[in-house]
């Protein structure tokens, strides 16, 4: 995988699945129509079916907008959508102090999992352009 191709087109379809609920939205760095899909399921299904031939279109600009690195943006999204309440995606992003109060307090009670769903490709996007500094 180069620098470039921070996305996987194979997960976008992977999250499509459950797209009705905004997740492949969330992936590529789309939160506003992500939450929009969750609260209309995929804005009536008609939003989710339309995805199905949108997502080449969001990997590459989430490929063009986002900073790739050491840090993947894949294995983060799988932590934090499995593990977030635990933090575990923190602590691969070496946030180890964020991580452990996660860990203690269930993602801060669910809202800290909310707000890394909406910052999610940022924050590795910043923490990948400050490896690549250091």
């Amino acid at each position: 995988m180069s620098t470039h191709d921070t996305h996987s087109k194979l997960i976008g379809y992977i999250l499509w699945i459950f797209g009705f609920m905004g997740a492949h939205r969330f992936y590529y760095g789309k939160p506003v129509t992500g939450t929009i899909w969750f609260f209309t399921l995929g804005l009536f299904f008609i939003g989710w079916i339309i995805d199905l031939f949108l997502i080449p279109s969001m990997d590459r600009e989430a490929d063009l907008r986002f900073e790739g690195g050491r840090i993947n943006y894949t294995i983060g999204w799988i932590l934090l959508t499995f593990l977030g309440a635990f933090g575990v995606h923190r602590m691969y992003m070496g946030k180890w102090i964020s991580g452990v109060v996660y860990l203690l307090t269930l993602g801060l009670l669910g809202l800290g999992v909310l707000y890394d769903f909406w910052t999610l490709n940022s924050q590795i996007s910043e923490r990948n352009r400050v490896l690549r500094h250091s």
